[in-house]
């Protein structure tokens, strides 16, 4: 059964990874005048896919972060409810951590996009 299911998951983030690929590429590639090399349009493209892995990546940790705190609190509570004060404090806390490494993945995005310090060696 787990074999199965991983199966499934390699075919449909392939299949995703190469239609978000190629359609990026195409939408990029007629963007830029006729003459101009491609090397714009794959910066570009690499960048897009960078953020948007970025940001995917940032937000899922992010959400596991906050249920995992969000689950050991509520279980705590349920267990103890005399100190509930000090468990949503600290709950409240390492959300507020866990919430602060998808706003660093939209910084890295953000920089990605519209401030790529890569950007001169590539473009000239």
């Amino acid at each position: 059964m787990l074999r199965r299911f991983g199966k499934i998951l390699l075919t449909l983030f392939s299949t995703m990874a190469a239609l978000l690929s190629s359609s990026q590429l195409v939408y990029a590639a007629e963007a830029i005048p006729s003459g101009e090399s491609y090397t714009k349009v794959l910066f570009a493209v690499g960048a897009m896919l960078g953020a948007g892995l970025a940001m995917g990546i940032g937000a899922v940790g992010a959400g596991l972060g906050i249920g995992t705190a969000t689950n050991g609190a509520c279980q705590a509570v349920g267990r103890n409810p005399g100190v509930q004060g000090k468990i949503m404090m600290t709950m409240l806390i390492g959300m507020a951590m866990a919430e602060s490494i998808a706003i660093y993945a939209l910084v890295v995005a953000l920089v990605l996009l519209f401030a790529n310090p890569f950007m001169r060696y590539f473009l000239g």
